[in-house]
């Protein structure tokens, strides 16, 4: 039987755990119900002396364990972090614990900002990581030996698996059980939780452009709208400098207090994000998307995926197509 402790730190989303724990016992069930054993005994540690975790919800979960209480040297098969905490003393304890217990674990996880703790236990230095998206530049910054990737929602390298934010662990937790016990477990799983067991267009967060909207309604916001809708036109500085009648300069100091991040990364993201809607709808080529989405060709376009998602717009076809209606 396969050991996963689940650590939760004070103050996170306690649903995190509780749904990672709930897949892994309706694994247990499918197995049992053909006559098996069980294949996973859950345990739930809390940093806290009277073993209950807080929630940010105000809800509470009773531990099992105080983390304090167990060895970090005995034989597990997975530790699961859930989170990252609210305060640095909690952090540095837990990284401290887990630096310790990794080497005697067969996998060490992360779920959303619990890859901040693998990273201050140095378990990341040198491996792609990812966490939640509004984690990602402070990851990179307090932890620049760490390859942090900004487009998968879980990336596994080595014994070492982390997930971006929040229910991304739980398309990890499927990945898991795939791994352990085979395709057909945790397809069962996922349609019994209905769930997606790889979920369509679903190796890539939230897309960042849409969070990038300007400050306030006004020429920027408006020229925003205008982009979305004009993919395929030219939006480089100059154009777009002329579409609100600045200097280029001045268009770009402006755009970029407005919105966080340069007129062109915001292009490159939105014409991103519209190529691969169109790749998951699956009826046009690969060239076809990148003239309407503003790539110009499909050697453009395949740079920009490499470097944005790690995948060629064919293998995210490939990965992320629909099929309803291809048939």
């Amino acid at each position: 039987m396969r050991t996963f402790l689940i650590i939760v730190p004070d103050g996170g989303l306690l649903f995190e755990a509780a749904g990672i724990a709930d897949i892994l016992t309706h694994a247990n069930r499918w197995n049992t119900a053909q006559s098996q054993e069980p294949l996973y005994e859950v345990a739930i540690a809390t940093t806290q002396p009277h073993r209950v975790a807080h929630g940010q919800s105000g809800l509470n979960l009773l531990a099992d364990h105080r983390l304090a209480d167990l060895d970090p040297e005995e034989a597990r098969d997975t530790i699961v972090i859930t989170g990252r905490g609210i305060n640095e003393d909690e952090r540095v304890v837990v990284a401290e614990w887990v630096r310790r217990a990794a080497p005697h674990a067969r996998r060490t996880v992360s779920v959303c900002g619990g890859a901040w703790i693998l990273a201050l236990a140095g378990l990341l230095d040198g491996r792609r990581a990812t966490t939640h998206w509004r984690l990602l530049d402070a990851l990179q910054a307090n932890f620049p030996q760490v390859k942090v990737q900004r487009g998968p929602i879980y990336v596994r390298e080595d014994s070492i698996w982390t997930s971006a934010g929040v229910t991304a662990g739980f398309d990890l937790t499927l990945a898991l059980v795939e791994e352990d016990c085979g395709f057909a477990l945790a397809r069962d799983v996922a349609q019994d939780l209905v769930m997606y067991l790889r979920r369509p267009g679903g190796q890539s967060q939230f897309s960042r452009y849409l969070l990038t909207q300007a400050k306030t309604p006004g020429p920027i916001r408006d020229l925003q709208a205008w982009i979305l809708e004009n993919l395929d036109e030219d939006l480089s500085v100059e154009a777009l400098a002329g579409q609100v009648s600045m200097s280029p300069r001045n268009f770009t100091r402006v755009f970029t207090r407005e919105t966080g991040i340069s007129p062109a990364k915001y292009v490159e993201e939105a014409r991103l994000d519209a190529a691969r809607q169109r790749l998951e709808q699956g009826a046009e080529g690969v060239e076809q998307v990148a003239l309407a989405t503003g790539f110009g060709n499909g050697l453009n376009l395949r740079r920009v995926f490499e470097r944005n998602l790690q995948l060629t717009p064919t293998e995210y076809r490939d990965r992320f197509c629909s099929q309803v209606g291809l048939n």
